[in-house]
């Protein structure tokens, strides 16, 4: 006799565009529903959607904040009884934990989204040093944190407090069925270079920027993202004189055909999670030139096959100098070096393999 599906509910803030809202999605909808039965809790409204959960239970509390959703979640756990709770964002991860304490029979999972002591530092403004010791308290709460890289892991062991043995290292799926791009580059055309992430200090657009007006061929860069950082960004590139070789784009649904048409990927940032847009660029062929930082970039290029890493302003002016004048990516390696590891059966089942064993009782 077969027991009992697993009842898991995913907890995002919204479905707006973000990496930790289209991969939680993404796993909510391609688990083996034979197994469980899953519902997306969203904190936010529908009209914010912009992925496809067509096929999945979702219930939208409709709320501005977090804070303001807290009663209605709670009421969501009493009611329905989940098995498992997994959320993300750190935010929300702490408030879920401290809920957790009301229901000592579900077991809940956090998906931390990034690395958070480096994130502290290169965000003047950001509450994760003020609210470091809530979050510490909040890790030791939760059944398992999940981390997406081997830095973050460490981070959350390191800094967080968390013992090892309650993390679980799953990197994120290749969300999209697509395959690479035939065509070369072509050497008649300015070099196209491109960024895709959140306009904000720790996504580094301004050394980015500063790489670029250092730059002495001819290029053209899309910039698409949008964040509380915009305006400085744009009036950077103003100052550095480069306006003219610049196109940024707030949202757009056709990331994949910027990224076809795009000739690198340029990665700035002084922090990640585990960067979605980065896969997504060597998926299509697209490599990837990005500076160092933790968070997961170097479990994902391999230098010479799919980008290079670089360490500094001027290591990346040289690298993209020297791309210009001789690329010798083939698209096809390029995508073979994240299909090979980041594969979504690979990394679904990884996530099906946590859920049985926080659930022994439960599993088929």
């Amino acid at each position: 006799m077969k027991k009992q599906k697993i009842k898991i509910t995913f907890v995002i803030p919204s479905l707006a565009a973000g990496g930790a809202e289209r991969i939680l999605s993404f796993v909510a909808q391609n688990i083996d529903k034979k197994i469980f039965q899953p519902t997306l809790l969203v904190v936010g409204f529908k009209k914010d959607t912009v992925y496809d959960v067509s096929d999945l239970q979702v219930i939208y509390l409709n709320k501005t904040r977090v804070l303001k959703a807290v009663f209605t979640i709670a009421n969501h756990f009493r009611t329905q009884k989940p098995q498992v709770v997994v959320s993300s964002i750190f935010h929300l991860n702490t408030i879920i934990a401290f809920l957790s304490i009301a229901f000592p029979k579900i077991k809940f999972a956090a998906r931390e989204a990034n690395v958070l002591s480096v994130l502290a530092q290169h965000d003047k403004g950001s509450r994760l040093k003020v609210l470091k010791k809530l979050i510490v308290k909040a890790y030791t709460l939760v059944d398992c944190v999940i981390c997406q890289s081997k830095d973050m892991q460490k981070d959350m062991v390191t800094n967080y407090g968390v013992d090892i043995s309650k993390t679980a290292l799953i990197n994120n799926p290749i969300t999209s069925n697509t395959s690479p791009k035939k065509e070369a580059r072509n050497k008649e055309t300015p070099l196209q270079i491109i960024t895709v992430g959140r306009l904000s200090k720790e996504k580094g657009h301004d050394r980015i920027i500063e790489v670029l007006s250092q730059l002495a061929f001819p290029f053209h860069y899309f910039m698409i993202g949008d964040g509380n950082e915009k305006e400085n960004i744009l009036n950077l590139i103003r100052s550095k004189g480069i306006e003219n070789q610049v196109t940024q784009i707030n949202y757009t649904k056709n990331v994949e055909d910027f990224l076809r048409k795009s000739d690198i990927f340029l990665l700035g940032s002084y922090s990640e999670g585990f960067p979605n847009a980065l896969i997504e660029s060597c998926v299509v062929g697209t490599p990837v030139v990005a500076f160092n930082a933790p968070g997961g970039i170097n479990e994902i290029i391999e230098t010479g096959k799919n980008g290079f890493i670089v360490n500094t302003v001027d290591e990346c002016v040289t690298e993209l100098t020297k791309l210009n004048q001789n690329f010798s990516f083939s698209p096809d390696a390029v995508n073979h070096v994240v299909t090979s590891k980041f594969n979504s059966e690979k990394i679904i089942s990884q996530y099906e393999e946590l859920f049985i064993k926080l659930t022994p009782n439960y599993a088929i």
